[in-house]
């Protein structure tokens, strides 16, 4: 078995790679392994990469080789949606020892039980299955995440997730709620339902809305949150369902683009109207509910007059964040042969514009929420204080050392802009 074999991590993009990692962190760990910093020294290395955007490849791949070179000969492993992207060219990299698809990431831990036992083993000799990850314990995260869905059907004409993670499939529901279960019995306050599109979920007669409702009748002293989704799977039960209070207020609701020409171009499934139509009903409802969000700019053909719709659209939509990505072409997608590619100055000119507004949106609704309480989650700890996250998704910060998985009712007393990014400050109610 595994004795005392050092195993570290490095994860890239989504939170589903998060969710995967901290599964495959737990199974070994409750095989006797010790899980150490990356920057460690390790008997294995392994690469969770993503391959969203030629950015995210530039960043797997730089890890990739810091990981060959801290192993000095040892054991490398490269998963994730690059493993799927570039198998032929990783499996044939020096230093990389093997190369496991999304659907066998599962497998790691029996893959480096067989290797460290100088079996001549390889991925393929394992079962492909997308949910036989064991219930995480501890991770690297104080929330525990929850996958219920892998895969993609919408094929956005610029996205290669379909590609690398494949169709859409959903996890049966005993297993969803037999996770949550544990995870709760094992000490987290968050549960966070995480996959590729969730609102697509579907499992015999149970849909999305059906499977959150199932989740919120569980016992136990948990808070659910939904993680990215889709505005197109929003019906009428779900918005029913965050009036329940273990329902946080908060959801980053993809819009990608503010000009409905764009956005037909990308093959989304709404437009501008029905997007903004869905968030006033939700805070017509729920009046503080926090929404974020991600924009692409410089999607081919983009044109000054539909950035400014863009503009536009985020500002009026009042988004708390905006995750801004510079339009990054993907071989094997339709946007990428495409006419109208934006160079790449005007790119970064339009992604500086939409990060201003980001900011001023994520200030004022700062400034809206002071004086408010949150039920607080603590995550770590800073110089002078410590940090959380409130129900509605704010970064909050208490003088003092707060344990990390503590949750406190907090009033928020103000802003502090000083650093990278601006959070509110608190104090215990």
């Amino acid at each position: 078995m595994g004795g005392k074999r050092r195993i570290a991590f490095k994860t890239l993009g989504c939170r589903l790679n998060q969710y995967e990692t901290d599964a495959l962190v737990s199974e070994f760990r409750s095989r006797g392994y010790e899980v150490v910093p990356f920057h460690s020294e390790a008997d294995m290395f392994i690469i969770n990469t993503c391959t969203v955007t030629n950015q995210s490849d530039h960043k797997s791949r730089n890890t990739i080789n810091q990981a060959i070179r801290r192993s000095q000969g040892g054991t490398v492993i490269v998963t994730g949606c690059m493993a799927n992207h570039f198998r032929k060219e990783l499996e044939s990299r020096e230093g990389i020892t093997y190369v496991v698809l999304n659907d066998r990431k599962s497998s790691i831990v029996d893959l480096a039980e067989a290797h460290f036992s100088g079996e001549t083993t390889s991925p393929e000799l394992f079962p492909a299955d997308k949910f036989h990850f064991p219930p995480t314990d501890r991770s690297f995260h104080t929330r525990s995440l929850i996958k219920i869905q892998d895969g993609c059907d919408n094929f956005c004409s610029y996205c290669i997730i379909p590609r690398v993670r494949g169709r859409a499939v959903s996890r049966p529901v005993k297993e969803i709620l037999d996770n949550i279960r544990q995870v709760v019995e094992a000490g987290f306050r968050e549960v966070v339902l995480t996959g590729v599109n969730i609102t697509r979920y579907r499992y015999g007669t149970t849909s999305f809305e059906d499977l959150v409702e199932r989740i919120l009748e569980l016992p136990g002293t948990f808070r659910l949150r939904i993680s990215s989704i889709e505005p197109e799977g929003f019906g009428e039960k779900l918005m029913d369902l965050f009036a329940h209070p273990r329902l946080t207020p908060h959801l980053h609701m993809c819009l990608q683009s503010g000009s409905d020409a764009v956005l037909r171009r990308m093959r989304r499934r709404y437009n501008v109207k029905t997007f903004m139509h869905l968030m006033e009903e939700i805070r017509r409802r729920y009046p503080d509910f926090n929404f974020t969000t991600d924009i692409i700019v410089g999607f081919p053909g983009e044109t000054e007059e539909e950035f400014r719709e863009t503009a536009e659209t985020a500002r009026k939509a009042a988004f708390s964040h905006i995750h801004t990505f510079k339009f990054s072409r993907r071989d094997g997608t339709p946007a990428a042969r495409m006419e109208g590619q934006v160079p790449e100055k005007v790119k970064n000119e339009r992604s500086r514009v939409i990060r201003e507004i980001s900011l001023e949106n994520r200030l004022a609704y700062f400034r809206k929420m002071t004086g408010r309480e949150q039920e607080v989650l603590f995550e770590k700890r800073g110089k002078a204080y410590s940090m959380g996250y409130g129900e509605h998704y704010l970064p909050v910060a208490v003088p003092g050392y707060i344990p990390p998985n503590t949750m406190m009712r907090v009033r928020l007393t103000g802003i502090e802009t000083e650093g990278k990014e601006p959070f509110l400050k608190g104090e215990a109610v």
